[in-house]
Parts: structure tokens; C-alpha cells; sequence
């Protein structure tokens, strides 16, 4: 299991919303409101203990927008059933309210 912080339960909310979807790195900066090395950390630890798979995405579509290529990240099977057990767990529903309120107050990296 990865170690678990209030960060990671922030980012893995996000990501359990829509646990099919693939989502990129700044997607999940924004909508946690975390900085790129919280993040990036924590994807990396969570595709370490097999929560989430990563790929590159097709090349065409970052050439379309003319953009640099992103890395999209996707729950597993496990991840997803994992995810939501910390999600809905009573302690991570309280540090997640206290989390978001130092991050309203710019407390929180």
C-alpha cells in the first residue's frame, strides 16, 4: 500500500471520480490544488504499488493542438477499489475538509 497522506487521498479523490478516464498531471494539479512536485510524487508512488498505469498519449492529438505530449494516468482495477475505500473513510473526509480550508489559505503544498 503507498504511503497515504491527505495529499494523496486528494489526488485520488480526483481521480475516482471518473475512474475510467485517463487524466494528465496538470488536470490533477489544478483540480487538487497541489504543486507539480506533491503531484508528480504522488502518481509516481501510486503507479509504483500498481493504483495506476501511465501511457503516453497518441502523438497526433498533442500535434492536432499543437502542444508538448502528455503523460495520462488511469486507476487500475485495484487502484479504483482502493481509491474509493480511502475516499470514503471517515478520517480522510475530515483532513480532507482541513486540508481544503489551509489550502484556501494558502497553506498547504
Amino acid at each position: 500500500m503507498p504511503r497515504m497522506t491527505v495529499q494523496t487521498g486528494m489526488i485520488l479523490e480526483e481521480l475516482v471520480r471518473d475512474p475510467s478516464a485517463a487524466k494528465y498531471g496538470l488536470e490533477l494539479m489544478k483540480a487538487a490544488h497541489l504543486k507539480s512536485g506533491t503531484v508528480y510524487q504522488i502518481l509516481a508512488r501510486l503507479e509504483g504499488a500498481g493504483w495506476l498505469t501511465s501511457e503516453m498519449e497518441d502523438p497526433a492529438v498533442h500535434e492536432a493542438e499543437r502542444r508538448p505530449r502528455r503523460r495520462l494516468y488511469r486507476l487500475t482495477a485495484e487502484g479504483a477499489e482502493q481509491a474509493r475505500r480511502v475516499v470514503s473513510g471517515t478520517a480522510f473526509q475530515h483532513h480532507s475538509a482541513r486540508a481544503r480550508r489551509l489550502l484556501a489559505e494558502g497553506g498547504l503544498t
